[in-house]
């Protein structure tokens, strides 16, 4: 006979709230996907790298027709709160201190990937189209390629693009500013 085990999932309010406690604290490298606490992995160099490197292109290219934002929460629904590497932002006044972003301010979610693929893959990826979020690119550090995800929907994102080295492409929200692979990969 199986058991089933009954899962408790948190809101958002509720993750803050423990955070308050004491429960978790600033060094808990955590995200609340899905209603549960999900341990987030270390950061490596080549991760941390390339997350640096992303930053400084969209800030130089995009200046200030986006907020970039870095490892910092956006608020999915009352249930998700994840922390994407990076970040397009429309520009806000208060960037963003009175609340934390949510899908209709998202132009671009940005995963890098070098531990955490089936995690981006499987987990991120489809909360992400559910969530409506526009566009998501994977940067797969391990394969030297991006994969871009739009048109999203309850059941996934129907456009998924993959390029490579030698390539260009553009963020949906900036067809006037393309990005040549070579540079987003460095």
């Amino acid at each position: 006979m199986a058991v089933v085990l009954k899962r408790r999932r948190f809101t958002v309010d509720e993750y803050y709230r423990m955070a308050e406690a004491g429960i978790l604290t600033g060094d808990d490298r955590v995200e609340l996907i899905d209603g549960e606490i999900v341990e987030m992995s270390p950061i490596g160099s080549r991760h941390g790298g390339q997350v640096k490197q992303l930053n400084a292109l969209f800030t130089a290219r995009l200046g200030a027709r986006a907020i970039v934002s870095v490892q910092d929460p956006v608020r999915l629904s009352p249930h998700s709160e994840p922390q994407p590497d990076l970040a397009l932002l429309r520009p806000r006044e208060d960037f963003y201190r009175r609340s934390h972003p949510e899908p209709a301010d998202v132009l671009l979610l940005v995963e890098v990937m070098d531990t955490t693929v089936e995690m981006d893959r499987r987990v991120k990826v489809p909360l992400y189209a559910r969530s409506g979020i526009a566009e998501t690119w994977l940067v797969d550090v391990n394969a030297d390629l991006i994969e871009i995800y739009r048109s999203p929907g309850p059941d996934g994102y129907r456009e998924v693009r993959v390029v490579r080295r030698g390539e260009s492409l553009v963020i949906t929200a900036f067809p006037d500013c393309p990005f040549a692979v070579d540079d987003l990969l460095g």
